[in-house]
């Protein structure tokens, strides 16, 4: 199923793992109900010890054994220690026989009805919780705990159970006991000794039962596992929504990706943009620009094949027709003249291969050639100055450097190679004796170079196919095979290639005065 995507189902899951962080409430309960417990039992104890401390120090009545003096004394402690507590106290002389009873004043909680227990137990949403964790029961449901049953001691007024023994003994005792009634709780038993003196003469059984404290328990698991499935709900649709937003795009750019290229890898389409803000829509629009400049990339290299091909069939047809007039020549003087042919245009192929090989490798070197700050009026002043040292130069190349420093980040090397082939291209179209300006200006964040000539110029419609691969334009008296044998037309070609990689442009204008003047703009370091 498409929509429950692998990236849809580990949103999912991850949400889900959040969402049981609420679950571990769950573990706390344990360490809460035994809190609740020893409060509840310290505070029985306080109580027998408070009815303990009042028995001993009581006298006897005259002509009344202890028993009944405690039956008539026991009655008003018991009564007002009933309005502060829920636990059922009594009275138990040394021989076991019980001689009072708070029960019998009132009430008792443990008394009470299970009929809110059974109305909290059975809630549908706790009955599912229950049933969701039947693997861990005691989650929900504590288990009944290993001793007698509370109806123990309801059969008969004689207490003989271990923890009265071991208070009939001095010390503290307690047993813990399955409620009776049907309960889910059990009853915590605590038994206190009654000293007159060092004598121990009866003890006071306090019994409380747990069903507040389960009760409580009852309510907070019911919350919890209202939070855990409020939070449950909102992780799955949450995780949905994100999911939809992030995995039906991604589909989408699958099945354009699968549409660009067709099965023998040819470029048949491209990935629509989006509009859509954030890192999907960035993808997107990346991809988009991708495809462009692939397709772009790609008619360079088929262009560009058309054109090598074109231009190396025009020197291999004039050296085939060289060659078969040759062989019909009757004079030296024709036959040296075919060689000279022959020899030009080979010299001719080797040059245009020369630079072929130049233009192709620049591609793939531009992306990894190091770049540094560095002055771009040194550089040019230098090679400026090498070029007047060649002979036929002489000096003609005229430096006019600028107000202040230019600096730029590119590779020095391919920088080099822009200003030899812009003053080579100008001192070609120059005529003899003619100077050629070379300027640096800064204009803003932008540097140029420019380099003027006093040639013939290039006419309009010329001025932007000058830069294509393979144009050449020379109105001379030069005949057109010893033209384009010196000039294959890729040296404007590689200045573009090269300043259009550091962000920079090349156009080619007119000069004030005749002539032409190109310019080369590369951004400020």
């Amino acid at each position: 199923m498409s929509f429950l995507s692998p990236l849809t189902l580990r949103l999912l899951a991850f949400n889900l793992l959040l969402v049981f962080l609420p679950a571990a409430g769950f573990l706390y309960l344990d360490t809460y109900e035994r809190k609740m417990l020893a409060a509840q039992e310290r505070s029985m104890v306080q109580q027998g010890r408070s009815l303990a401390a009042a028995l001993s120090g009581q006298r006897l009545g005259e002509g009344l054994g202890q028993a009944e003096t405690w039956r008539e004394q026991a009655a008003p402690l018991l009564k007002r220690l009933e309005r502060r507590t829920d636990a059922r106290l009594r009275v138990i002389d040394r021989d076991g026989m019980l001689l009072a009873d708070s029960s019998l004043l009132g009430p008792r909680a443990e008394a009470r009805t299970t009929t809110q227990e059974k109305t909290l137990r059975d809630a549908p949403l706790y009955r599912a919780g229950a049933l969701l964790i039947r693997l861990v029961p005691r989650r929900f449901l504590r288990p009944a705990p290993v001793g007698d049953d509370a109806a123990f001691y309801t059969s008969s007024n004689f207490l003989d159970g271990r923890e009265v023994a071991a208070a009939l003994a001095g010390r503290y005792g307690a047993a813990t006991r399955i409620s009776a009634g049907g309960q889910r709780s059990v009853t915590l038993y605590s038994a206190l000794p009654i000293r007159r003196g060092d004598q121990v003469v009866g003890v006071v059984l306090v019994s409380q039962s747990t069903f507040r404290i389960l009760e409580a328990l009852y309510e907070v698991r019911l919350g919890v596992f209202k939070i855990f499935l409020s939070t449950v709900l909102v992780a799955v649709v949450l995780s949905l929504l994100v999911a939809t937003t992030i995995a039906r795009p991604l589909r989408r750019l699958a099945r354009q990706a699968k549409e660009v290229v067709d099965r023998r890898g040819r470029l048949r389409g491209h990935f629509k943009g989006s509009k859509k803000k954030g890192e999907i829509g960035d993808l997107a629009r990346a991809l988009e620009s991708l495809t462009h400049r692939l397709e772009h990339h790609i008619q360079f290299i088929e262009s560009f094949a058309s054109d090598v091909s074109h231009e190396l069939k025009n020197p291999l047809t004039a050296v085939r027709t060289a060659t078969e007039l040759l062989s019909e020549a009757e004079t030296p003087e024709e036959r040296e003249r075919f060689l000279d042919i022959v020899q030009h245009e080979v010299a001719r192929m080797e040059n245009l291969l020369s630079e072929v090989r130049e233009i192709t490798s620049m591609d793939a070197q531009l992306e990894e050639e190091p770049v540094r700050h560095f002055a771009l009026d040194d550089l040019v002043e230098q090679i400026a100055s090498g070029f007047n040292l060649r002979p036929g130069v002489e000096g003609r190349i005229h430096f006019h450097p600028p107000a202040e420093p230019a600096t730029v980040s590119v590779s020095p090397e391919r920088l080099t190679q822009v200003v030899e082939n812009l003053l080579e291209n100008a001192l070609s179209f120059s005529p003899d004796g003619e100077p050629v300006d070379v300027r640096v200006e800064s204009q803003g964040r932008l540097h140029q170079l420019s380099v003027e000539d006093r040639g013939p110029g290039i006419q309009p419609e010329h001025r932007a196919a000058v830069f294509r691969r393979f144009f050449s334009y020379r109105p001379k008296e030069e005949s057109r095979s010893r033209q384009q044998g010196q000039h294959a037309g890729l040296g404007l070609a590689i200045v573009k290639t090269i300043a259009e990689s550091y962000a920079g442009t090349v156009s080619a204008r007119e000069r004030e005065g005749g002539g032409t003047r190109i310019v080369v703009e590369l951004p400020a370091a």
